[in-house]
């Protein structure tokens, strides 16, 4: 695709092609200023105004676009973002409306991941011009920040392993004069046990390390971000089957959230001193491997009895929670492709939230509901801590019974987290299973704009 910001322009008069904004209820008064040819013209396209419904329309020796939303005062993220995919190049303008947030779909729904086609038959870019010049940035930012979650999530494991991720965090440090600190080797075994052992069994081109990142005034309010690092996950000893295992390209969406996000933080100069750690490994199979029934030390001292080799992702944030913790943070946020559990239960477009807080949970689900982009709140039952009692160790890293799994990890988490800090949690799916406008198949933030704006609206601009 283009470069997001040439996507949308401050409008000074240029000409353009111009988008008439309609819905159903005033798609007829619309219809009555038109010519009898324009009318004809519609209905031969069978317009009604629907939502994303599309029509091109002849005016004179030129045209113009009608396009079908529900509030045509009222646009949402995706409002633009089907016109954005399916109009001809060139530049176009609002007749009857501002943008405002359909920015973010406009960009979005340009977005292509081209990086292993041979030839890429899409078609150029659809500018849109807008007077509301003050909010180009921060929407093209937001848009950028979900592409970099797309792109990443939709790299295939080879080439999106641990270093991968590492040599992402330091363009993102150089980016932002932020410091990297990378963590691997004898090191990580002795200072992250849990993190080590998920990785151990991966070959040396994708052995296992923390990522941390640090920037900001060290006076600042402490904001920790976690993300999920999990390149490629056959499920360890406990393998997956191949179904199972064919999208686990995914299994490091966490990280591409918490990525991401920083990015939006630094990017912002939001008044915080920000922590992101991302802890990155691969869940291999080779003599190695960790097994069930080990016990794992941790980070913070507890000892973990491994009941399921693919409950994994909660073992390495563990030591990073732990790591994080220990920032006396302010606020943690962590993203997870946690539990097929939080999937059953809310479908792939829903994250899960957990949090401590419930004035923090209401502000994330409040953010996420304002922009296009809502969260699901999930419990944390102190009722259910029991299932994750073991016979031989402080605690086993998954319960022996079915029961709400999304929840039942998220209490496992919660044990690394330090006492008395704001913690939230999204288990994300970060995919999109069918394509929608702005929103193509393949990876996709989810939760990523919710908590971008909590945090934005928590700690100013």
């Amino acid at each position: 695709m283009s470069e997001p910001r040439a996507l949308i322009r401050p409008d000074r008069g240029e000409d353009a092609v111009a988008i008439h904004l309609v819905s159903k209820d005033s798609f007829e008064a619309f219809a009555k200023g038109l010519t009898a040819a324009q009318r004809a013209s519609l209905a031969g396209q069978r317009f009604e105004g629907a939502g994303y419904q599309i029509a091109i329309v002849p005016e004179g020796d030129s045209w113009f676009v009608v396009s079908g939303v529900v509030h045509p005062d009222k646009l949402s993220a995706w409002c633009l973002a089907k016109l954005a995919e399916e109009l001809p190049e060139g530049v176009y303008r609002l007749a009857n409306a501002e943008a405002g947030p359909a920015m973010f779909g406009w960009v979005t729904g340009q977005h292509r991941f081209t990086r292993y086609k041979s030839e890429d038959k899409g078609t150029g870019p659809r500018v849109l011009l807008t007077g509301q010049a003050g909010q180009i940035d921060a929407q093209v930012a937001e848009a950028e920040a979900e592409c970099l979650v797309r792109d990443l999530v939709n790299t295939p494991p080879e080439d999106m392993g641990p270093a991968a991720l590492e040599a992402r965090c330091e363009r993102l440090a150089k980016a932002h004069k932020a410091e990297l600190t990378v963590v691997r080797g004898e090191a990580l075994e002795r200072d992250y046990p849990m993190i080590h052992a998920v990785g151990r069994a991966a070959t040396r081109a994708h052995a296992p390390r923390l990522l941390h990142l640090a920037w900001g005034d060290p006076t600042h309010p402490v904001l920790a971000v976690v993300g999920k690092g999990v390149c490629f996950d056959s499920g360890g000893l406990n393998i997956k089957p191949g179904s199972g295992m064919r999208l686990m390209k995914k299994d490091m969406g966490g990280a591409a959230h918490a990525l991401a996000l920083a990015d939006l933080v630094m990017g912002a100069r939001l008044k915080v001193r920000l922590h992101l750690l991302i802890p990155a490994v691969e869940n291999a199979i080779s003599g190695g491997a960790f097994r069930p029934g080990d016990i794992l030390k941790s980070r913070k001292g507890l000892t973990v009895e491994i009941d399921n080799t693919d409950a994994e992702g909660r073992l390495i944030l563990g030591d990073a929670l732990t790591r994080a913790s220990e920032e006396t943070p302010d606020l943690i946020v962590d993203f997870a492709t946690l539990t097929g559990a939080a999937r059953v239960a809310l479908g792939p477009d829903l994250p899960a939230l957990m949090a401590r807080s419930d004035d923090t949970a209401e502000a994330f689900l409040a953010a996420g509901k304002a922009h296009d982009d809502p969260v699901w709140r999930l419990p944390l039952p102190e009722a259910y801590r029991e299932y994750l009692a073991s016979d031989v160790a402080d605690m086993a890293n998954s319960a022996a019974n079915p029961y709400a799994g999304a929840s039942v990890a998220g209490l496992f988490l919660d044990r690394f987290v330090g006492e008395g800090i704001d913690w939230v949690h999204f288990d994300t799916f970060a995919w999109n299973p069918s394509p929608k406008p702005g929103r193509a198949r393949g990876g996709r933030g989810i939760g990523l704009r919710a908590a971008w704006h909590a945090i934005r609206s928590r700690y100013g601009s």
